[in-house]
Order: structure tokens, then C-alpha cells, then sequence
């Protein structure tokens, strides 16, 4: 009884570390395209009158607004105020590393090799992780993400013997944890071979 309250608990904490970020990220597009709708609803009286939707216009508003802040962000300037906003604010929310990751990878821009899926032996295991950072001395920071809320887990320090990356997209790693295990064996015959001297 004990073990299903601790998974009761630890899944619904996690459960909230995933949904808690999305749910703000909806209601702040919701509070732009509010603060939009008003400088819409005029532009929308010149448009023929099946396309009259201030709401879809204040949308699209945003969306373009959101392209300007994207070309700003290639700028060094942009770039700059980007990492400060992040470093001081964004990475404070919980879930939002594993999010932003998630999303570089989807559109296949991310060139770091954080969250790089891959397998770590812990006691007489292999378990699925991510890789969050090389240590100088070759060592490895790993999260190991609890199922089925990939945002939660734990965090260890592991030598690079112990350490088997796998070439598989980090998504599916991410929907394996999400699922029980569930392609787990996929993702073993991904594992990488070890190079030869």
C-alpha cells in the first residue's frame, strides 16, 4: 500500500512539473492575444466580412511579432538579452530545460549535446538517461528521468565507462519514459559500438 501511495504522489508530482509549464505558456499566448485583440478589432472592419475574427487576427498578430522577435534573436544584441532572460528567469521554471530541448530537437536545431539520450549502468542495470554536461575530466552529469514523467528524476555524476550513448532521436527517448519502457528494446540495438584502438 505504501509503494502505490509513493507512485501515486511521485506521478502526480511529476505529472504537474510537465503540465504546470505548458499550462502557463497557454495562458501567457491567451494574455498577448487579449492585449492584441483591441489594436485587431479595427484592422479586422477592413477585411470582407467572412474573415472578420478579431481573435484569429490578434493570433496572427502574435505570430508575426513572434517572427520579429525571432530575427531579433539572431542578432548578437538579441542574442544577449535571449540568454539573459533565460538564465535568470526562464530556467528558474520547472520542466522548461527538458522543454526547451523537446522543441530544438522537433525542429532539429539544437547543435549541443545536452539531453543526448543514453544508457547508464547503475547497480546491475542499464538505465535510460540524458546527458546534461562533460566534465573536464571526462565524466558525465546524467538525468535520469522517472517514469512516466520524463521532467522529473534524479541527478548523477557517473564515470564514462558507465556511460552508453545511443543513436536514437531524443523524442523517442522521451516517449519511451513516458511510456512504461514501452521501445526500450529499439533503443537498445541503437547503442553505439565501442571504437576499436
Amino acid at each position: 500500500m505504501k509503494t502505490f501511495a509513493e507512485f501515486l504522489k511521485s506521478t502526480i508530482i511529476g505529472g504537474v512539473l510537465i503540465i504546470l509549464p505548458l499550462g502557463i505558456l497557454i495562458v501567457m499566448v491567451m494574455k498577448f492575444v487579449g492585449m492584441l485583440k483591441p489594436i485587431a478589432e479595427p484592422m479586422a472592419a477592413y477585411l470582407p466580412e467572412t474573415l472578420r475574427f478579431p481573435m484569429l487576427l490578434a493570433l496572427a498578430l502574435l505570430l508575426i511579432l513572434s517572427f520579429a522577435a525571432g530575427l531579433l534573436a539572431l542578432t548578437s544584441l538579441g542574442r544577449g538579452v535571449g540568454r539573459f532572460i533565460e538564465s535568470s528567469i526562464l530556467n528558474r521554471i520547472p520542466g522548461y530545460s527538458m522543454m526547451r530541448s523537446l522543441t530544438h530537437r522537433i525542429g532539429d536545431i539544437d547543435d549541443t549535446a545536452k539531453f543526448a539520450p543514453a544508457f547508464v549502468e547503475i547497480e546491475e542495470a542499464l538505465v535510460l538517461a540524458f546527458i546534461i554536461e562533460e566534465h573536464d575530466d571526462g565524466k558525465y552529469t546524467v538525468f535520469v528521468p522517472s517514469a512516466p514523467t520524463p521532467a522529473a528524476g534524479s541527478i548523477y555524476v557517473m564515470e564514462p565507462s558507465r556511460v552508453h550513448f545511443i543513436d536514437a532521436p531524443f523524442i523517442k527517448a522521451v516517449r519511451c519514459v513516458s511510456k512504461f519502457g514501452v521501445g526500450s528494446e529499439e533503443l537498445l540495438k541503437s547503442l553505439r559500438q565501442p571504437t576499436l584502438p
